[in-house]
């Protein structure tokens, strides 16, 4: 049967025929999706993990059990999961284990542009890169068959298009995959002595996945009327190229992009006059053509920045659209918000009325960030906020006045809980804000830790977030409501005036989670508004000005009543007041 997938649901999809039993992962756009679908599958236990370390380390252990395993992040999360990823790649599995990241070339939820092809060179670990969703599905398959008979993890790499983008995949059936564990210390213990003769083992499958990589199906050479011009490319930037040159020119599409083949690329070079590079963020495959002493047009015409485009590939091979469309032209820029009625609202627009130093970190409050609010000063990566401001205020003599640390309930347990252990170990001071909205909200509304309740839905073990904080030492732990502006100006002002570690929650659940019940929308009187556009200054996208009045739109407003709470007028004011 053939049906159109999203290249995450292929993936998974791919992992429930191959026998997968086993899927932890940590959720991160545009990785999320795979590990949602996979979990509709009954024969597969899946979990969310508190972070990549440990869903990678949970794949590991799945997989010496004898049972074919996955673990999926985004690119930076794995740098979370890079300490087990460079010793399993000594180590080898048992049963197949396959690593899925998701690159988020253009950043468009990420931090940071990173190109995961070179984690694979790195750790030594073969790595495939589809570039449909059919090939999602094909390549998930393969990984597995390349795992076992290899010994060793296998990467499937995505990206944002491949990811979210759907094409025709065909179904197959589920075939049951088990293996026996045999006891073998020297395999998998890996001290000085076990690890130095694993090493050799490592470097000869390398060698022996790049004589695979020559004859490999997945590595193909699609032949080009037009031989003046050869293209080697690659995952989504294929699909660039042949919708820009069709069978223009010859194409050398590599599905394994590590190890790559070298013979092949010698022999398509050679039939070509210029070889020309396509691939997005760095020079991997150009550098492996440099290496092997070819000449390539690579990044010092295509750029090493931001995704690319039909229109950019046009444009770099003197080529026309057939369409003659330019989309970059009429698609209009629109800059990230906070939702109307998020409850991380209040809380920041405390924190920069009280001009408060407050270290971000990634999930929806680093929107807190953009204007009008413009609440923080920094934001790294997960739980780089605690850990930031211990080390700020340490390096400052311990003044801790107005200094507090924003994180997210998910973050917090992430990453965040060991920059919190290292504050209370290390007597440091500051104010802590963990702003529990009951979800893990950037990423499309996950169960985490704090939520009771797993992947599936199900009731589980809910993690007491005041109860943890004292446990580790923290005396001070106090929960506000971010919707009460009054409630929480008291909390913040007291607490980062004093000189020890302190915690505040800041509870209230998501307004887009289905479960809460919202206010009716607040009302807006234009006769007694002034026009003073205080309400203004907390971003709300349902609040607009017209005509010089507040306006209010009935259609985003959830009567959080923030918004009313500023206004000295009584221009704005919650239905139960009328």
């Amino acid at each position: 049967m053939k049906t159109l997938m999203l290249g995450n649901e292929a993936v998974a999809r791919g992992l429930y025929e191959a026998g997968c039993s086993f899927v932890s992962s940590y959720p991160g756009t545009p990785s999320t999706e795979i590990t949602e679908s996979v979990a509709t599958y009954k024969e597969v236990y899946a979990e969310w993990a508190p972070n990549e370390k440990v869903a990678m380390e949970s794949a590991f252990g799945a997989c010496l059990a004898g049972k074919r395993s996955f673990c999926a992040m985004k690119h930076v999360g794995l740098n979370v999961a890079a300490d087990p990823l460079f010793t399993i790649a000594y180590t080898g599995v048992n049963a197949g284990m396959i690593i899925g990241v998701a690159d988020d070339a253009g950043m468009h939820s990420s931090q940071n542009e990173q190109d995961s092809r070179h984690y694979a060179k790195a750790s030594k670990i073969p790595m495939l890169e589809p570039s449909d969703s059919s090939e999602a599905l094909e390549y998930t398959k393969l990984a597995y068959e390349l795992s076992e008979k290899f010994d060793t993890p296998v990467f499937i790499k995505m990206c944002t298009r491949v990811s979210h983008s759907q094409s025709i995949v065909e179904l197959g059936e589920r075939v049951e995959y088990s293996k026996t564990y045999e006891k073998n210390p020297q395999k998998y213990i890996m001290m000085p002595g076990n690890a130095k003769r694993r090493h050799p083992i490592v470097e000869e499958r390398t060698g022996l996945l790049a004589q695979w990589a020559e004859t490999a199906s997945i590595n193909r050479v699609e032949a080009g009327k037009d031989t003046k011009i050869g293209i080697i490319t690659s995952s989504t930037s294929y699909q660039y190229v042949k919708e820009v040159c069709g069978d223009k020119y010859p194409v050398l599409k590599l599905g394994m992009i590590w190890p790559m083949p070298t013979k092949k690329i010698l022999d398509f070079a050679k039939s070509v006059e210029t070889l020309v590079i396509v691939e997005e963020l760095d020079s991997f495959i150009e550098s492996h053509c440099r290496d092997l002493g070819l000449e390539c047009i690579g990044k010092d015409k295509f750029p090493c920045i931001d995704e690319f485009s039909q229109n950019l590939i046009a444009e770099k091979l003197g080529e026309v659209v057939q369409t003659g469309i330019k989309l970059d032209a009429v698609i209009p820029q629109r800059p990230p918000v906070m939702c109307a009625g998020c409850p991380h609202r209040g809380l920041f627009y405390t924190l920069a009325k009280n001009k408060v130093t407050a270290f971000g970190d990634i999930g929806c409050y680093t929107l807190g960030a953009v204007p009008p609010l413009g609440a923080l000063d920094t934001t790294i990566c997960m739980g780089a906020s605690i850990s930031g401001m211990h080390g700020f205020v340490k390096a400052d003599g311990g003044k801790t006045e107005k200094i507090a640390a924003v994180i997210g309930d998910s973050t917090f347990m992430h990453s965040g809980m060991t920059g919190l252990v290292n504050m209370a170990y290390n007597e440091s001071c500051g104010t802590v804000i963990i702003v529990d909205n009951s979800i893990t909200g950037m990423t499309g509304h996950q169960q985490n830790p704090t939520t009771g309740y797993n992947l599936k839905g199900d009731p589980c073990t809910k993690i007491d977030l005041e109860s943890f904080c004292r446990a580790i030492g923290i005396k001070r732990v106090r929960v506000v409501d971010p919707y009460d502006l009054a409630q929480c100006d008291e909390a913040i002002k007291e607490e980062t005036s004093v000189n020890e570690p302190s915690v505040i929650i800041s509870r209230r659940p998501c307004a887009l989670l289905k479960y809460v019940k919202h206010n009716k929308p607040i009302i807006s009187d234009a006769d007694k508004c002034v026009g003073c556009k205080v309400c203004m200054k907390i971003g709300c996208p349902a609040i607009s000005i017209v005509d010089n009045k507040a306006r209010i739109d009935n259609t985003l407003c959830t009567g959080c009543g923030v918004c009313a709470q500023l206004c000295k007028f009584g221009a704005l004011k919650g239905a139960k007041e009328d």
